[in-house]
């Protein structure tokens, strides 16, 4: 009856939900997946904790949204089985939506569910390069600005070294957080942001239905000639979150709404180039390939 129910959802799901109100396109290409509130939790997420991840991340960004002109809002739906998020604007309301069922997924940890809040506030204010002449940062950007910026000032109070003492964490990851940061306060936050990154990187693999899941071990190889403002693929997504916990650039030093450059790390020729964006999706200076403009936009996950 269980598995009766899920075929149901996922198919009324496919038909009736799309992140745009001309039904062009979902919030994540090729997610059929509907997670019911009523459903066990694949991986013990409960209401309180779904809430309480959200506050967490919202409690230190609605004033920054603020000092914009915004107003943060998110959206908690709990209960619909959506295995997704998506940001929207609303005359001066920066939305975020949220959704139960991507919370309730196999693949999602605590910290991956404040890195999707991050990702999608990200949209809102995680600066340049945005999505054509859009208000949206473009997908790339938001999942880079997520781990540069964002889940840095959520955690920086967090007793991240008792937190990762519990995560199995990749060689690399220990070696590149340590080469990078002096302080062991800022190694554990990378290592803690990039394993954040692989719990995504697994649900996007998940959604696409790939059998291999991304790496850090097996970094992106491809080079854009463009830079590309739609959804990368799972492993240049995890490269894109590993760059962002690496970049040194202080957390408080803002990225910009126009130059990409600001509040970032960027190739330098000689140098190593750690903590830059990968090139799999970014073009340092180059041209965006996307849609034309819209009069408004849903920016998703």
């Amino acid at each position: 009856m269980t598995k009766l129910v899920l075929l149901v959802s996922m198919v009324f799901y496919s038909l009736s939900f799309a992140c745009t109100s001309d039904g062009e396109e979902g919030i994540v290409p090729d997610n059929d997946l509907y997670i019911s509130a009523d459903m066990k939790s694949l991986n013990g997420m409960e209401e309180d904790m779904f809430n309480d991840v959200i506050t967490q991340v919202e409690t230190i960004f609605a004033p920054i949204v603020s000092s914009f002109g915004g107003k943060l809002k998110v959206v908690r739906k709990w209960t619909d089985g959506t295995v997704n998020a998506y940001a929207k604007r609303s005359g001066k309301t920066y939305e975020v939506h949220m959704f139960g069922g991507l919370a309730r997924h196999e693949t999602i940890t605590p910290d991956a569910l404040a890195l999707v809040v991050c990702h999608e506030i990200g949209h809102h204010i995680g600066g340049a390069p945005k999505k054509g002449a859009r208000w949206a940062s473009n997908e790339g950007q938001a999942d880079y600005w997520s781990s540069l910026k964002c889940l840095r000032k959520a955690w920086l109070n967090d007793n991240n070294k008792e937190i990762m003492s519990k995560v199995q964490v990749p060689a690399t990851v220990v070696k590149m957080c340590q080469k990078q940061y002096s302080q062991e306060a800022d190694q554990f936050i990378c290592q803690r942001s990039a394993m954040a990154g692989k719990s995504t990187g697994d649900l996007f693999a998940a959604l696409r239905r790939q059998s291999k899941k991304p790496s850090f071990d097996t970094p992106d190889k491809n080079v854009v000639s463009k830079t590309n403002d739609n959804h990368p693929a799972p492993q240049c997504r995890l490269d894109t979150y590993f760059q962002g916990a690496l970049c040194a650039m202080d957390e408080n030093t803002d990225v910009d709404q126009k130059d990409e450059k600001v509040g970032t790390c960027m190739a330098e020729q000689g140098s190593q180039n750690i903590g830059v964006r990968p090139t799999c999706w970014h073009k340092a200076g180059g041209r965006t390939i996307g849609r034309k403009p819209r009069t408004w936009w849903i920016a998703d996950l």
